[in-house]
């Protein structure tokens, strides 16, 4: 039996409540797909839509009703972990029963380190909340404290810091859950970022990459095989050119080599190259596979997505 920390995509998900609902119910039934072929899964998921629109929603209540206060990040980032892990969970046990299977599901809310001094936190780089003009956000700087930067032309949003993850509060829950042989949800949306100071866990604004957060929790809980699940079939050199050339392999020189040319870009497929590296670098029994979730299990048995394995 192999065990599998499976990272889903927003395509997994859907983006409003309802829409969302429905998709993980596919996403459900490829998940026990793998379960019936003998895997033990470990599940996280990312959560930008979901948490963008909580942190929208207090940010627009506060603005109009006097009782309503704006929630800090760490806050919506929680509470974005609890409805998906909500929707995720009764999707896999009602699958599950269809099947004529008891295996136990649980999601558990999850906290991840950061370090304080990652100097990551002075380059805040992930976009959240809404649009402004360029006068409504010198303001916004102004009388919240916010860094905010011009998106694409469509004007400012508030950024916030990407630090990388270092330790999962949580750990010991989730290894006592798998040996038990429940299927576990963590990590989504990276985790809730969380520092250590004084002795004791405090939230922080940021944002954690679920890949990266995914490959932390694959090596802490000693997984045979991460699998990152995304939109596209296999990761690609030379994407969206008329060179473009798919990848069924990538070794780790050679993917270092890639990122080193630029060839993936760095809010999509780098962090989940960078991921699949940390995860098997070193590691010569270890796989990670990039793959979409339509063909997760074909990925599984070798004949889609793209296998990063170290140097043999």
């Amino acid at each position: 039996m192999s065990r599998i920390v499976v990272a889903l995509g927003g395509n997994a998900l859907g983006y409003q409540p309802a829409e969302q609902k429905e998709q993980v119910k596919k996403t459900a039934g490829l998940l026990i797909d793998l379960i019936q072929d003998g895997h033990q899964l470990l599940i996280t998921h990312g959560n930008g839509p979901q948490v963008g629109l909580l942190h929208l929603a207090f940010v627009e209540g506060a603005a109009h009703h006097p009782n309503i206060m704006e929630m800090p990040f760490p806050e919506c980032g929680a509470m974005s972990q609890g409805y998906i892990g909500f929707h995720l969970q009764q999707a896999l046990q009602n699958e599950l029963q269809k099947r004529g299977q008891t295996i136990p599901v649980t999601a558990i809310v999850t906290q991840v380190v950061v370090d304080q001094h990652d100097p990551l936190f002075l380059h805040p780089s992930k976009p959240i909340g809404s649009f402004y003009s360029k006068e409504q956000a010198a303001v916004i700087e102004q009388t919240k404290g916010y860094t905010m930067k011009e998106d694409a032309g469509r004007g400012y949003r508030r950024v916030i810091a990407s630090p990388r993850p270092i330790e999962i509060v949580e750990i010991d829950a989730i290894r006592t859950l798998l040996a038990h042989n429940h299927i576990v949800i963590s990590v989504g949306g990276g985790g809730i970022p969380v520092i250590r100071k004084n002795n004791t866990l405090e939230g922080v604004d940021a944002v954690i990459d679920k890949d990266f957060a995914s490959s932390l929790l694959a090596q802490m809980v000693d997984a045979d095989i991460l699998l990152i699940l995304t939109a596209v079939d296999q990761v690609a050199i030379d994407y969206n050119k008329p060179s473009e050339k798919r990848l069924s392999h990538l070794w780790v020189s050679e993917a270092k080599q890639y990122i080193k040319e630029g060839q993936f870009a760095k809010g999509s497929m780098l962090p989940k190259v960078e991921a699949a590296l940390a995860f098997v670098e070193g590691h010569p029994n270890k796989k990670a596979i990039i793959a979409s979730l339509s063909h997760a299990k074909e990925a599984l048995a070798g004949t889609s997505g793209t296998l990063v394995e170290e140097n043999k």
